[in-house]
């Protein structure tokens, strides 16, 4: 109720901190109240994770009827230093074979069970760092809208529901990434494709387990609008790859283009094997398997 209170009533420029390693257990307000904690405006929520070794404070829910933990209300929104916790780290692999198997019912059906997410935005300016996000099915950071987005220093996993699981999500956003540890997600950064749609990845690790690809962007086959649009622009670069699974797969046609440059992707000797694309995909002074060999 403090936390709750606090939100409603800062302003611009204010910090709402979060001490040592409290813990704030939301799974009631979430499931009961519909609670969505939202943070207004140019206001920082903050815990001081990794200051002379704390975990940083945890806010969780245990329902899986958590469609947002947090909302930014307005532009310039940061959160920092917390742990963030959703209740729903598997796959549910069976669910999706069910829904969009042969005969399955498709959609209607696979929506029936609820997905989760952590932090969400369709204002500019979002920044997310020195936070732990994990357990949301659908996104740990999804960004609905607006441009400037800054997420780093973050360590993200276990968003990894099987036809969803992102650790950080794109509608019609475009955003900065770099610094940031990925584990156990089903592709740890996605878009949607959409005009407008667009990143920059730099200097993160994919530490090792993956469902699918790392780095993903849709094209507009998967949005079903006639067109091959995959984004606008891309650019993925100093980051590496210890996943056995693609690392990198653009799914259509950027508008500008997808540059993927001085990268090492550790469990792959292949190029072709490494990065999937077509037309305005350039792979160029990558680094291949454990040795790290640099090909042009």
């Amino acid at each position: 109720e403090e936390l709750i209170a606090a939100l409603a009533q800062a302003q611009r420029g204010q910090v709402v901190f979060i001490p040592g390693e409290t813990e704030i257990d939301l799974t009631t307000l979430i499931y009961i109240d519909k609670l969505v904690l939202q943070v207004r405006e140019g206001v920082t929520l903050a815990g001081n994770r990794g200051h002379e070794g704390s975990a940083g404070a945890l806010l969780v829910s245990d329902t899986l009827d958590t469609p947002v933990m947090i909302r930014a209300l307005g532009p310039d929104v940061r959160v920092t230093g917390l742990r963030i916790k959703g209740p729903n780290p598997k796959r549910y692999l069976d669910h999706h074979r069910r829904a969009y198997g042969p005969g399955g019912p498709g959609s209607s059906y696979y929506y029936k069970f609820p997905v989760q997410r952590g932090i969400v935005t369709d204002q500019p300016r979002l920044e997310v760092d020195n936070c732990e996000i994990s357990g949301f099915g659908c996104a740990g950071v999804d960004l609905i809208g607006g441009d400037g987005h800054h997420i780093h220093h973050c360590y993200i996993h276990h968003c990894q529901h099987q036809g969803l699981g992102y650790g950080v999500c794109h509608n019609q956003a475009s955003s900065l990434i770099e610094y940031n540890l990925f584990d156990w997600n089903r592709h740890s950064i996605a878009g949607t494709g959409r005009p407008g749609c667009a990143y920059v990845a730099r200097h993160n690790v994919e530490l090792g387990t993956s469902l699918s690809h790392c780095f993903d962007m849709h094209g507009g086959r998967d949005r079903n609008d006639g067109t091959d649009i995959a984004g606008t622009r891309i650019e993925i670069y100093n980051n590496t790859f210890r996943a056995p699974q693609t690392p990198v797969v653009i799914r259509g046609v950027p508008e500008d283009i997808c540059d993927v440059y001085h990268n090492w992707f550790v469990m792959h000797t292949d190029p072709g094997a490494a990065v999937r694309g077509s037309e305005r995909t350039q792979v160029r002074d990558n680094a291949y398997g454990p040795d790290g060999t640099v090909i042009p």
